[in-house]
């Protein structure tokens, strides 16, 4: 498998599944690549310290699974410690939603961050502290089906399911039009969900985003029995794993055992196996014809090394939202927000405070920094 399979739903529509589109799951969820920040890391103890904030190690929800203890990156231990389930009213019941609130709500619209297929609001563990300091009140949701919800009474997590039910918490927490950032399938969400309730969102960010895809495909024709057992399979360790390995490559053994962990996490919920087959034989987001109507302001953001979703996609979609305007981080992958979150962050930032007047600065961003994977390794060893 190449190193360019870190999200099943692009290979979704393909006419025979097979058991690349099971590994592609595997490295998309929370595998990611090392990140990169301007931070250092301090003294080995209950508190990291960096340049800009500190991050102490907190108790963990206990709704979240008992293995989010064996999670040793900082950043990602700090988000999963901020994790708190709000109840959100549906037509045939509530569910108890997972979600990361602001740490104080501001005058401003709010951002709203999404995440990609089958993942989790600790995709943000990087980005969401950077938007925090540059003073936005940001939001991190778990969309319906994924993430750590309470979905014990197993509701449809269909199209319609997910966009109602972040339409109900907005209505019941946000309250104000948002600039709702969706990175890679979260796009769509993104974008199925401004064009429905216009009214809900002021601007969007769109991250290497995965729009073009025909919904599941294929998929959603399996007979239960083989649906179930490619979900198993997805689950599994050994899997995960080796897809993470080949996905980023150059990732050290402990390192890449964590990020499979931080991935695998959402998974070991009771209900994880009957939720994605749900969404799978639903079949899934097809919001090409919907692209057209965006009406609000977009801000594209994609990874010049993107091996996932080729550029000509970006191009594509750049041409044809009404009011968008794209930017390349330089040296980036699928996942910026993970692996250059310096630089996502700035051009969040840049876009929520521009004019819709106001010319772009650069048509790209450049970063050089350190991977704070590298420097908790140093400090771990010192």
């Amino acid at each position: 498998m190449a190193t360019h399979s870190s999200s099943l739903y692009v290979c979704m529509s393909s006419r025979k599944p097979n058991a690349t589109m099971l590994t592609v799951l595997s490295a998309r969820a929370g595998g990611a690549p090392p990140p990169t920040l301007f931070f250092g890391i301090g003294p080995k103890r209950k508190c990291w310290s960096f340049k800009s904030f500190r991050i102490w190690a907190g108790e963990f929800p206990d709704f979240l699974p008992k293995q989010v203890e064996n999670i040793k990156d900082p950043f990602a231990r700090k988000l999963a410690s901020r994790i708190e389930r709000l109840p959100v009213n549906l037509s045939k019941g509530c569910v108890m939603s997972s979600c990361v609130k602001p740490k104080e709500q501001t005058e401003a619209n709010p951002i709203v961050l999404l995440h990609g297929f089958d993942s989790t609001c600790l995709e943000w563990r990087y980005t969401l502290p950077l938007l925090e300091e540059a003073g936005l009140e940001t939001w991190a949701v778990d969309i319906l089906g994924w993430g750590f919800s309470d979905l014990e009474r197993l509701p449809s997590c269909d199209v319609a399911s997910k966009r109602d039910h972040l339409y109900q918490l907005w209505c019941t927490y946000i309250k104000r039009p948002m600039v709702l950032v969706g990175p890679s399938l979260g796009s769509a969400v993104a974008i199925d969900f401004s064009v429905n309730y216009p009214e809900a969102v002021d601007r969007l960010v769109l991250i290497d985003a995965c729009v073009y895809a025909e919904g599941t495909g294929s998929l959603a024709t399996l007979p239960k029995a083989l649906a179930y057992a490619g979900v198993y399979l997805l689950k599994s360790i050994p899997l995960r794993l080796y897809a993470t390995s080949l996905t980023f490559n150059g990732l050290p053994l402990s390192t890449c055992i964590d990020w499979t962990h931080i991935g695998r996490l959402h998974c070991l919920l009771p209900w994880w196996e009957d939720i994605t087959v749900n969404f799978m034989i639903s079949g899934g987001y097809n919001v090409i014809d919907q692209i057209q109507h965006v009406k609000q302001k977009a801000l594209i953001i994609w990874g010049e090394d993107d091996q996932i979703i080729d550029y000509k996609f970006a191009v594509r979609l750049h041409s044809e939202l009404p009011n968008a305007i794209l930017r390349l981080i330089p040296k980036c992958g699928h996942i910026p927000h993970v692996e250059k979150p310096d630089a996502v962050s700035r051009l969040i930032v840049e876009f929520v405070h521009s004019d819709q007047s106001q010319k772009a600065k650069s048509d790209s961003v450049s970063t050089i920094s350190v991977p704070v994977w590298l420097m908790i390794l140093v400090q771990a060893d010192s």
